[in-house]
This record gives C-alpha cells, sequence and structure tokens, in this order.
C-alpha cells in the first residue's frame, strides 16, 4: 500500500475549460479572470493553496488562457508607473498576485475531462501527493478547508476529497460519496463514489466538492481508466478505484465541510458570491450594505 507521508507542496488548478455558461464575456476573456468584487477568480483560488503552505502551482489551461499566465507575472510597467505616483496600495495589491506562488502552466490540448486534465499534471507533480483545486468553487479563508485535508492526508496517507451535504433533491448536480463514519465528525472514509446519480439512486447525500489532496497512485489509475459520463475521463472513476481497493494508492477519506463555500459556477451563484463577499468587506461592506437594504426594500 502506498502511504506517504511527503509533505506537500504541490498544488494543481485545471484551468482549461470554455467557459460557456458564461458567454458572451467569456468570447474573449477566460472564466477564470472575471472579477470577483476586485479580484479575479482564480486569485482566491491561488491564495487558498498558499495559505495552506502549497508554494507550487501548476495551472492546466488551454487555448486563449493566456491572460491567466500574465495575471500572476509581474508587470513593471505598472509597477513603475504607480511607483512615481507614489501609489503603494495599489502597488502592493498588483505585486500580491505574483508573490503567492511559484506557478506553473501546461496546457491540456484536447480537452476530455477532469481526470485527464490531472493526469496531464503527472510529469510536475512526479511520485508526491498533490492538491487539485477547481476554480467555480471558492472556499471563504476563514474556513479553511485544504489545510485540513492536508493534514488528514499526512495522518492516514492515501487520498483524500472534500464533501458537502446536500438537499437530496440536488445530489445529481454532483459526485457522491458512499461514506463509513470515524472516530473524527469531520472525516469519513470514502467506500464508493457515483458520478451525478439520480436522487432514488444515490448512496447519500454527501456531495464531492471541488477539493482534492491525491496520492501519486491516482495517475497509474486514470491511465487505466476508461471514458465515462459524457465520454470525458472522470477524476471520480479513478478514487472510486482508489476507495475500492485501498491496496492501489491508500485509503480515500472525506473531509465533511460545513464553513462557506461561493460557488462562481453559473451565472446566479456568481453574482450571490459577489454580493455576500462585497458585505463582508471591510472597505466596501457598510455602504453596500446600506445600499443594499434600500434597494431591495424598493424593490418589495
Amino acid at each position: 500500500m502506498t502511504q506517504s507521508r511527503t509533505r506537500i507542496t504541490k498544488a494543481v488548478i485545471p484551468a482549461a475549460g470554455l467557459g460557456t455558461r458564461f458567454l458572451p464575456a467569456t468570447k474573449a476573456t477566460p472564466k477564470e479572470m472575471l472579477p470577483v468584487v476586485d479580484k479575479p477568480a482564480i486569485q482566491y483560488v491561488v491564495e487558498e493553496a498558499a495559505a495552506a503552505g502549497l508554494s507550487d502551482v501548476l495551472m492546466i489551461t488551454g487555448r486563449n488562457k493566456r491572460p491567466l499566465e500574465d495575471h500572476f507575472d509581474r508587470n513593471h510597467e505598472l509597477e513603475q508607473a504607480l511607483t512615481r505616483k507614489g501609489d503603494e496600495d495599489r502597488l502592493s495589491k498588483v505585486q500580491e498576485s505574483s508573490d503567492l506562488a511559484t506557478m506553473h502552466y501546461v496546457r491540456q490540448g484536447d480537452p476530455r475531462g477532469l481526470g485527464h486534465a490531472v493526469l496531464c499534471a503527472a510529469p510536475h507533480v512526479g511520485d508526491q501527493p498533490f492538491a487539485v483545486l477547481l476554480g467555480d468553487d471558492l472556499i471563504d479563508p476563514r474556513d479553511p478547508l485544504l489545510s485540513r485535508m492536508v493534514e488528514i492526508q499526512e495522518q492516514h496517507g492515501g487520498s483524500v476529497i472534500a464533501l458537502m451535504e446536500v438537499d437530496p433533491s440536488q445530489i445529481h448536480l454532483y459526485g457522491c460519496a458512499a461514506v463509513r463514519t470515524t472516530p473524527e465528525d469531520d472525516v469519513v472514509q470514502v467506500t464508493d463514489l457515483v458520478e451525478k446519480p439520480d436522487s432514488a439512486d444515490a448512496p447519500s447525500n454527501y456531495a464531492v466538492i471541488g477539493r482534492y489532496v491525491l496520492d501519486p497512485a491516482v495517475f497509474e489509475v486514470l491511465r487505466k481508466t476508461k471514458p465515462g459520463r459524457g465520454d470525458e475521463i472522470q477524476l471520480t472513476d479513478a478514487l472510486q478505484s482508489l476507495a475500492a481497493d485501498p491496496g492501489l494508492g491508500g485509503p480515500v477519506h472525506g473531509v465533511v465541510f460545513t464553513g462557506r463555500r461561493y460557488d462562481t459556477g453559473d451565472r446566479s451563484d456568481y453574482l450571490r458570491a459577489i454580493v455576500r463577499l462585497a458585505c463582508e468587506r471591510e472597505d466596501l461592506g457598510p455602504d453596500f450594505r446600506t445600499w443594499l437594504r434600500s434597494y431591495v426594500t424598493e424593490e418589495m
């Protein structure tokens, strides 16, 4: 059994999607660069990885994703202009994104699903455990989910996935986990996984959300995984194999998340995420909340 205890330093962020749900805004702009208040959505994800101690970030990109690289690179002309103006506040915000982590990029080429995107990271990751963060899920920094997942992986080895209880009527939108309890209230052992099951067939209401800490054994399983739902290589199918046979790469545990999560994957939830985060900002919140209350009262 693979029981890696190597300290986790690498994160993989799949970012090759076309963002069709946000057209026409994403015709020429990657969906990951859409702003959530005043930062692109992808920056929140990289900040989360960095806060969990993951200093090496690999983005899996595709065509028209060059703005992602530019955002996390230095912009010397802009920095010099801000320096000449003495605008230290904006200068620090511009430099912040390029100082978060060591960034790497690889193109997925033929988009064949999340499992294939993760497999593209194999040469960079090597034989170390690593994290995968999906950009549509923003986790509030006050609820350090990823740090907890890294802790559980370092304790038990194998792989760890993030789970969240959802209404049974919504489980068909997610991967779903069959679980058994452990002595820790927020940790379960995963015994089976089903990708987007019908509500009547779901083994639980534990939905898989977009955070994973994976044993490198997942790469060999992915290489043998045939295309599944949507004719794509599903990461869920590979994790199902690992859960069914811990001898392949250690057990699969789940951390049950009860904190604040913002879904930027669809338009309505994206707008809700902006409103929630803006309301909680010290610099924006007081005035914005006053306006919002007035607006809602007028519309009722």
